[in-house]
Formats: structure tokens, sequence, C-alpha cells
């Protein structure tokens, strides 16, 4: 038996979709990317301006040819993120802009090595199921920034990876780099191992490089995650209810643009919806509210057989102090209680700004406890008790039983040593370090034992080689003058 969580009843959730059907002929959906808008046009949508009026029928043509189920893949071909399985996974939270500095707990700009650092630490932890670009690296570029944060992670690691382009047209690069990983378009549209994050702008916008990301994405065949993000009271309703509606329209929206350009393209119900705090203006992640918008638009999502994903585990405290572990805590386990498919947001802290490896480790021992409450109560033994107290005899000899040694890795999850289990003079003893100090420990025992996966040299090579040609189209030189590269990938020749 396994735990669930849902906030809507099956008539709710029929008016949700109702309403959603409603907004997207009035008042409709702008679309400012020619491309999509042309297809909706096409399709039979009324496009006029920027804004397409888009009826039912198109959306459900969408639905009936978007697929089920599909897998994200590690670099040696096997499925390793299975969408639509009934799994719940786990990746580092996209695109901080800092990182906390663990001797100073400062935040500051984040660079390629901190992504690379961050990598490493992911890599060596199974409880993440993916990697993600996870920050926008400030020493290099912006120009070909998307492209080569997806680059360091390809040398770094051979999870699937989360990624993004913000730029119209920018995954094109991107998609050519992942084709040369998996040894051409045909291999990578058959084994993908990357997902796209593409959002719509709210309310009920596609903006140019969205609209123009979905297009792109879906004819290369490249799975896609659209990340809808109402804003509860400032881009969107009030009501928490009236966001989930706001919510499904930009879905449909965009799945309707993504299936017109490639029917059976794969393609994520996904969010990243937030409340507006209306004392600071703050857009709070670690609101109950907002993991509550997460589970209720994953929700509708699957009741139309679509994969999902949002984003949880993420927390709006400034260090890894008790606010990180609580609102950390809380979103992971909704987020597992609510079957989301893939739940993106480890690691993150101040509202998505900042990332932490210290917090990648701490959030890894709270997603293992998620992973166990799903895995539930099992029935390993033939009686449930019976056979047990017989063999342990009237003294209750348990700990000598055969059974006890074989099932109790099973029965119980062991955490690692950031989680403090030992007597209060033994924590003395060993010098009264607390939850942060025994994170800095894990971290660097991490990244003492990562040894990178590196791809094939002719991949490798292939990889640098389309990263230089970017970097020269865009004036800035080659990759041999960019940072974050390992000592050992060659970056010569022409």
């Amino acid at each position: 038996m396994r735990p669930n969580l849902e906030l809507l009843d099956g008539r709710l959730v029929e008016r949700v979709l109702g309403e959603a059907f409603e907004l997207l002929l009035d008042p409709g959906v702008r679309v400012q990317a020619p491309e999509a808008a042309d297809l909706l046009a096409a399709a039979g949508a009324e496009v006029r301006g920027e804004v397409a009026r888009i009826p039912g029928s198109v959306v459900r043509a969408a639905l009936e040819s978007a697929p089920r189920a599909f897998a994200l893949h590690d670099r040696s071909g096997e499925p390793a993120v299975r969408y639509g399985a009934g799994v719940v996974q786990f990746d580092p939270g996209s695109c901080g802009v800092h990182v906390l500095d663990p001797e100073t707990l400062e935040h500051r700009s984040s660079r390629s090595a901190d992504l690379v650092r961050l990598v490493q630490v992911a890599e060596m932890l199974p409880e993440y199921a993916a990697q993600s670009t996870a920050v926008i690296c400030s020493d290099v570029p912006a120009a070909i920034g998307d492209l080569y944060r997806l680059f360091l992670v390809l040398l770094h690691s051979a999870r699937p990876v989360v990624t993004g382009a913000f730029t119209a047209g920018g995954s094109r690069a991107m998609v050519e780099l992942l084709a040369a990983d998996a040894g051409g378009a045909e291999a990578l549209a058959e084994r993908p191992r990357a997902v796209f994050d593409v959002c719509p702008s709210p309310p009920l916008t596609w903006s140019a490089f969205g609209g123009r990301n979905l297009v792109d994405l879906a004819r290369a065949r490249v799975p896609v995650q659209i990340v809808s993000m109402p804003l509860a009271g400032g881009a969107a309703p009030v009501t928490l209810i009236g966001s989930v509606v706001q919510h499904a329209a930009e879905s449909l929206s965009g799945i309707a643009i993504h299936q017109l350009a490639r029917p059976g393209s794969p393609v994520v119900w996904g969010g990243a919806p937030a409340i507006l705090d209306m004392r600071s203006g703050a857009t709070p992640m670690g609101a109950v509210e907002t993991a509550m918008l997460d589970v209720a638009c994953a929700q509708v999502g699957r009741s139309l057989g679509l994969p999902t994903h949002g984003y949880l585990g993420a927390t709006d405290a400034k260090v890894v102090d008790a606010q990180a572990g609580l609102e950390t805590a809380t979103g992971a386990f909704l987020g597992g209680l609510g079957g989301i498919d893939l739940v993106s947001g480890a690691g993150m802290l101040d509202f998505l700004l900042c990332q932490s490896p210290e917090k990648l480790v701490v959030d890894a021992e709270a997603i293992g406890m998620v992973q166990r409450l799903l895995r539930g109560i099992g029935t390993p033994t033939e009686t449930l008790a019976v056979a047990a107290f017989a063999a342990a005899r009237p003294e209750g000899r348990f700990l000598e039983l055969d059974e006890t040694r074989r099932l109790f890795r099973e029965e119980q999850r062991i955490p690692s040593k950031v989680i403090d289990r030992a007597s209060h003079q033994a924590w003395l003893d060993g010098g009264a370090v607390d939850t942060f100090g025994r994170a800095r420990g894990r971290v660097e025992q991490l990244l003492a034992a990562y040894r990178r996966p590196a791809p094939a040299p002719d991949v490798e090579a292939a990889l640098v080689a389309i990263v230089r040609r970017e970097a020269e189209r865009a004036g800035q030189g080659e990759p041999a003058e960019l940072p974050g590269l390992p000592a050992d990938v060659a970056v010569g020749g022409g």
C-alpha cells in the first residue's frame, strides 16, 4: 500500500479543466513567436495580432498525441528517469545566480567552478536521479551561457540532465550538443538524455523565445517540461484554485503548440507556481501554499494521463538552518505524496536565487526519507510476527535472528553521518558539530571520492568543437579561454 495525497476531488478537477478551456478562448493566449502562432492558426485557432483564441478541439487533439510515458537515459543508454511510471524522482534546482559560501555564509555570484562542484556532489548522491544546470556561470559570456552550462554538466556527469534555453533559438546548439553526446540526432530522439524546461510568462503568454523553443524542441523530439509559473495574487488569481486554473490553461496552450510542431514528441505537465507574500512582495517557494499549488497542478495533469513535474524542496531561508530544513522537508514530502514524477528544487535557498552543495547533501537525507515512506510497509516474511516471536524465544532475542540481519537494511533507511543519531555525550565528544558542519564535511568527502565519468574521447572532442564554434560565432573566443573545463579535456585544434 502506497500513501497518496490528492487536494482536489474529481468534480473540482473537471471544473478546473473546463474553466481553463474557457480561458483559451476568452481572453485567449498571447503568442509572440510567429512559428507558434502560425501553427495555431493553421490548426483552426483565431489569431489576431499576438492573441490566439484556441478551440478545445485543437487542445484535445494535442492531448491525444502526447505520450503518456517516456524515460530520460544516462550516458550508457539505460533508462534513469521514468516519467509516467508512478515513481517519484528528484533533481537539484536550476538557474541560481548565487552560491552560499560555506566559510562566510555570504551569497556570491555563481561561477563555472561552482557549477562543477554542484554537479560532482550530486553525481555522488544516489538520491538524485538527474542532474541540472544548477547555476548561472557569471564568468561565462551570456551569449553562450546556456550552452556552456549544459556542456559542463555533460563533461562531469553520466546522469540525465534537466536544463533550459533562455533565448529564442537557443535550444538548437544545445540539442546539437546532446546529439553529439548520444551518437546522433536519431539516437538522441530514441534515448533522450535531457529534458528542457520551457516557461510561459504569466498570465497566459508565450514569449518569443518560449514559443520558439517549444517548436524547435518538439521537432527535434527532445523532451520538454512546460513549467507554468502562476503567481497567486500577483500574476494570477489570489485564490489557490484560480492559480491552478491559470496553470492548466498555460500548460494546455503549450501542449497544443508543442504537439502541432510534432505530434508524439514527449512533453511533461510541469510547474513552478508560487504565492505572492503580500507583506514583502516576495515569492516564497518554501510556503506550504506553494507546495499545495504544485500538488494540485500535478493532480490535474495526472488526470489527463500526462507525466508530471513540480518545483518543491527549496527554501526561502538564506542559510542552511532550521527554516531551510522545515520548508525543504515539507515540500519534498508533499511532492512525494502527491506522486509527482520529477521533483526539482533541492539545494536551493533564497527564493531559488542561491544554490548550496551543503544543502544538497542535507536535502538528499530528506529525499531518502521520502523514498522510504513511499515504499510503504511491506510483508517480507511469511508471517507478520508470529514466526519471529517463536524464533526469538521468551527472552525476545530478536537481535540475534537471521531475519534481523537479513532485513534491517531493507526495513530501515540508514542515513549518512549528516544525520546525528549518537548520544548527547558522543555528540559532545565528537566536537558538538551542527548539521551544517556535518554537511560541509560530507561535501568534502564526496568531492574527494568523485571520479569524472568522462565521455569517450571522440565524443568529448565533438562537444568541445561545438562549444568552440558557438563561442567564435558569438565573438567570445575559444573554450580554452573559458573557465570550468577539466584539466584532462583537450581544447586545441580547429
